[in-house]
């Protein structure tokens, strides 16, 4: 089993100032990852749909906001490009320092789907508390939009599918106020698309 030797932490660079530079490493790990590669993609993946499977029971709870997000989740997966394997789960703590070999990602979900979803864990990261502050958000946006070559408006769309099915997977859990900050992401993508 190979050990992370690098002494640089993600989260740790985003809570100190080093926001840019984190979500940048993130998004390069992320192309490495969709790239394309020499063998087929392992037969039992989760699709992206499947993936989002908890989102409509809380609809029906909830309503509100994480309805709206709901819709355009709809959307989305109706609708998806560029298709790869996802890791799923791409916030700051799955991606370790392996110091000369660069960041690598631990803890993937086995999930395929379109490759904008796997840049919104970045903007989306609970354990991120500044993530629902509305300047870092959109300055992360525009530093994920501009690496990643990603489309601004599509982003702040699967930012709220995402940032809702982040709140139901909480709310299954009983931790309303965490699903309270993720549908407070979801709020700022969707004022952001308003603009």
């Amino acid at each position: 089993m190979e050990r992370a030797s690098g002494s640089k932490h993600l989260l740790r660079m985003a809570l100190e100032g080093k926001d840019d530079a984190a979500t940048t490493y993130i998004c390069h790990a992320l192309h490495q990852l969709h790239s394309n590669r020499p063998s087929s993609p392992p037969t039992d993946l989760l699709s992206l749909t499947d993936f989002f499977r908890s989102l409509a029971p809380m609809v029906q709870q909830e309503g509100g906001l994480m309805a709206e997000c709901a819709v355009v989740a709809s959307e989305l997966l109706r609708d998806q490009r560029e298709q790869v394997v996802l890791h799923g789960d791409a916030h700051h703590s799955n991606f370790l320092d392996f110091d000369r070999r660069g960041w690598l990602a631990i803890d993937p979900k086995r999930v395929t789907g379109e490759r904008y979803y796997d840049y919104v864990n970045v903007l989306c990261n609970p354990d991120l508390k500044t993530c629902t502050d509305p300047v870092r958000f959109a300055r992360q946006v525009e530093v994920v939009v501009d690496v990643a070559g990603l489309e601004l408006q599509r982003l702040l769309r699967w930012v709220m599918a995402h940032a809702a099915l982040s709140a139901a997977w909480f709310l299954e859990d009983g931790l309303r106020t965490q699903a309270a900050v993720e549908l407070a992401v979801a709020r700022l993508a969707q004022q952001a698309l308003a603009r």
